[in-house]
């Protein structure tokens, strides 16, 4: 899926170059996942998730002694098959028929939707009948599909089936863990390739192993880099998207705040006190003076915590107003 995401962004920005591309991706991603699956299988007896996960694949009535090791790989007609028909060949073809009728099922109902509106209804061609019968029997037969897997792998959980897959069963392998002998070998045969790229002795050696570095670079270098690229290029659809530009333009579009609103005290305001040393909600002389942050205005401690946790707003202004906006005014005596 990341690299079906960068492929489609590279397209739409320039169709004319990378067009080819996403329209072929299908076949370029069939074509290296069954590269990278063939190197796997021949060199760790897994896929490349299965090896991810410490798995490996055992051949069922396999002729050789059931240590045999996953550094010896798969043989080559059960790797082919696994490989061909099971990891790749499959998968794409999948993804190929469900491309297939999803676009199909958008023409078939527009030309409905056509011949309702207009009252046409042409004779239809046997092609026409087949694929409206394939349509209304695809849902069926991948429902058929899904539900095999499900109730495979519902057995496997119950202990009542050696695989999970039914591929895998039609492979003739099963999945195990690999043991402390198959981690042993396969770091030993690590070590071995290492071994054997030792410093070359001719011009040409040299050039070749200064080749398999430098691709070995890039192939680790597109690898670790490919999901923070694609975590880049999605950040920055999300940044200019049309529904962010409008909350960032809602927020810095919202008006300043009005100044706060000072009373005068020879005014007859019912709000405020005649005397400025009386608190404004008890109308006594303030005790333990506490100033409101949101407004500037004074009251005693008591009543203004209790007014401000009951209304959460100013007693005089009105500004919305929290019990942590409460200050204590320390007077100079």
């Amino acid at each position: 899926p990341a690299l079906q995401h960068v492929v489609k962004v590279l397209a739409e920005s320039n169709p004319a170059h990378y067009g080819f591309f996403w329209r072929w991706f299908d076949e370029i991603f069939a074509l290296l996942d069954l590269l990278l699956q063939q190197h796997y299988l021949s060199k760790t007896s897994a896929s490349f998730s299965e090896n991810f996960y410490g798995l490996k694949r055992i051949v069922m009535g396999d002729t050789y002694k059931p240590e045999r090791l996953a550094s010896a790989g798969l043989p080559k007609r059960q790797a082919w098959e696994a490989n061909f028909m099971f990891l790749v060949l499959l998968p794409y073809l999948k993804v190929k028929l469900e491309k297939l009728v999803s676009v199909k099922l958008e023409k078939l109902v527009s030309s409905l939707r056509e011949e309702d509106e207009y009252s046409i209804h042409p004779p239809s061609s046997r092609w026409k009948q087949f694929y409206r019968a394939f349509l209304a029997a695809y849902p069926f037969v991948n429902m058929a599909w899904e539900g095999w897997f499900f109730v495979q792998q519902l057995r496997y959980i119950l202990g009542k089936a050696q695989h999970h897959s039914p591929l895998l069963r039609l492979a003739g392998v099963r999945l195990g863990r690999l043991t402390v002998q198959d981690i042993q070998a396969l770091e030993h045969k690590a070590a071995e390739a290492s071994i054997m790229q030792q410093p070359a002795r001719s011009v040409g050696e040299k050039i070749k192993s200064a080749l398999k570095k430098a691709l070995g670079g890039a192939a680790l270098s597109l690898s670790t880099g490919l999901s923070v690229g694609v975590f880049f290029l999605q950040f920055l659809e999300w940044w200019y998207s049309s529904e962010n530009q409008e909350t960032i333009k809602s927020l810095t579009a919202l008006p300043t705040p009005p100044p706060p609103l000072h009373l005068d005290y020879n005014s007859d305001s019912p709000l405020l006190p005649k005397m400025k040393t009386v608190c404004p909600l008890c109308r006594k002389t303030r005790v333990n003076d506490t100033v409101l942050a949101t407004s500037g205005y004074v009251f005693c401690y008591r009543c203004v915590f209790n007014y401000v946790r009951s209304h959460q707003a100013c007693p005089i202004t009105g500004y919305p107003t929290e019990v942590q906006h409460l200050i204590k005014l320390y007077s100079p005596e």
